[in-house]
């Protein structure tokens, strides 16, 4: 199929290269602007374009630019993975675009589906095939997959399985063609971005909790006025604890890797000998 394909992040490159490896012409690559990617850097091509340029893909900042392709026959569809811009009317009108969303529509629309889905404890998630409409994620929906979500499962590991998951709906939805999408069933819930001040970790917050903001990646606290991102930790049913936070009607929460700031990672433990942690001591 001829296809232009919109896309910005690292968990975009899999559709992509599963697209290409199953046959499928990409005419054109839509991704975000260069940017600078790191403290200082240089500015760098979005992971999409770097992939799209190393497989020898002609690459666009303008979504404009699917329009000729489209009424010149050179694209017949747009797939869209997580390209990070809202399209205009105009352009839906001129060209239908599908989109992967990484969530059981119609709950989790927006922008952190994978991190709210977390966050909200929920035992499963998945990927919709769905077509852009205009407003948020609102579109009629081809074809979805359920991915369960495991107790200890971070928002990394699950991006992955979702995009493994997703690639394949995608591809055996082309290869079958399409069909009529069905409108979305359900309350709708919004999946706002997540901010750095909400991945502060408050102690007072069952431990359940707090281990979610964890998993989802970036929780933080401080520690003698300093920043301290807490990279991963554990749930235990056992009571007691001497660097945990839960109570006896919950589990306990075992730290076990840190990095104070300008620091690297460590572990739990090396970190508390190196600060001498004292018995009534904990993070703020």
């Amino acid at each position: 199929m001829k296809l232009a394909y919109l896309g910005t992040p690292e968990m975009a490159v899999p559709p992509l290269d599963a697209l290409l490896d199953a046959g499928h012409e990409v005419a054109l690559v839509v991704t975000r602007p260069d940017a600078r990617r790191g403290r200082g850097s240089a500015l760098s091509g979005s992971p999409v374009k770097q992939r799209a340029l190393e497989r020898g893909l002609q690459v666009s900042h303008d979504p404009e630019d699917v329009i000729p392709l489209a009424q010149t026959g050179q694209v017949e569809l747009a797939v869209v993975v997580a390209y990070g811009r809202i399209l205009k009317p105009h352009l839906l009108a001129e060209l239908e675009f599908v989109n992967l969303h990484f969530s059981l529509l119609p709950r989790w629309r927006g922008a952190a589906p994978v991190e709210r889905a977390l966050l909200a404890g929920d035992e499963v998630t998945g990927v919709c095939l769905m077509q852009i409409a205009e407003g948020l994620d609102t579109g009629p929906v081809y074809a979805r997959t359920e991915v369960p979500i495991g107790s200890e499962t971070t928002a990394s590991q699950l991006r992955s399985q979702l995009v493994e998951a997703g690639s394949a709906l995608l591809l055996g939805e082309l290869d079958h063609g399409l069909g009529t999408p069905k409108p979305q069933e359900g309350e709708a819930t919004i999946a706002h971005k997540v901010s750095s001040d909400m991945m502060r970790i408050d102690w007072s917050r069952p431990a359940v909790e707090i281990h979610r903001l964890i998993r989802v990646g970036g929780a933080w606290t401080t520690f003698r006025g300093a920043r301290v991102k807490i990279l991963a930790a554990r749930l235990e049913s056992t009571e007691g604890t001497d660097h945990g936070a839960g109570s006896a009607e919950e589990p306990v929460l075992h730290i076990t890797r840190v990095q104070p700031e300008g620091k690297p990672q460590m572990e739990m433990s090396a970190w508390r000998n190196g600060v001498r942690l004292a018995a009534d001591e904990w993070f703020q």
